[in-house]
């Protein structure tokens, strides 16, 4: 391994970082999009992250590696990962269910989330210490967190759960 440093080796390992970037974030994108059934986006990302990736294997690999390629390709790949989960955290793309399990509040926290505007499932059952109320809302993505701060501003020691689904139509409760 060559250990000089010039402009052109720091320049070169910062431009495959960015490349790798690129190229894992698309990637980590496509994968959350395949397990989401988004067959157009899938593609078109798979497109454009096989062609940046071809970039970036290939100017990592031309000449002697040194350790600003090296680090650039390897540190590139991680922050890429970690931004892909970001971007895909941001858009909320899909739903989720939520379930809310409450020992006295289960009429008020059901109305709370409807005059919100939400679909809501009352589940009277029989926990450990009692009688409960589990709530189960069905809810796009990006409502989630409204919902859990509902409930716990109605009852603070309810117990919420949420889970991935897929609808198997899109009728029923879903606020825009």
């Amino acid at each position: 391994m060559d250990f000089t440093i010039s402009k052109d080796l720091i320049i070169g390992g910062l431009a495959i970082f960015l490349l790798r970037i690129c190229d894992t974030s698309m990637d980590t994108l496509r994968v959350l999009f395949v397990v989401r059934g988004k067959k157009s986006i899938v593609w078109v990302l798979g497109v454009f992250q096989s062609t940046i990736f071809i970039i970036a294997i290939s100017s990592a690999l031309k000449g002697d590696n040194n350790i600003f390629t090296i680090l650039g390709y390897a540190t590139g790949f991680a922050t890429g990962n970690v931004i892909g989960m970001a971007i895909e955290d941001h858009l909320a793309i899909g739903f989720k269910r939520i379930s809310i399990v409450t020992r006295d509040k289960g009429e008020e926290i059901a109305k709370a989330i409807r005059d919100a505007g939400y679909g809501v499932t009352e589940i009277f059952g029989r926990g450990r210490d009692g009688v409960v109320t589990m709530i189960s809302v069905n809810a796009k993505r990006k409502h989630v967190k409204e919902i859990e701060n509902i409930a716990l501003a109605v009852d603070e020691t309810s117990f919420i759960t949420v889970d991935d689904f897929s609808p198997v139509n899109h009728s029923g409760f879903w606020r825009k």
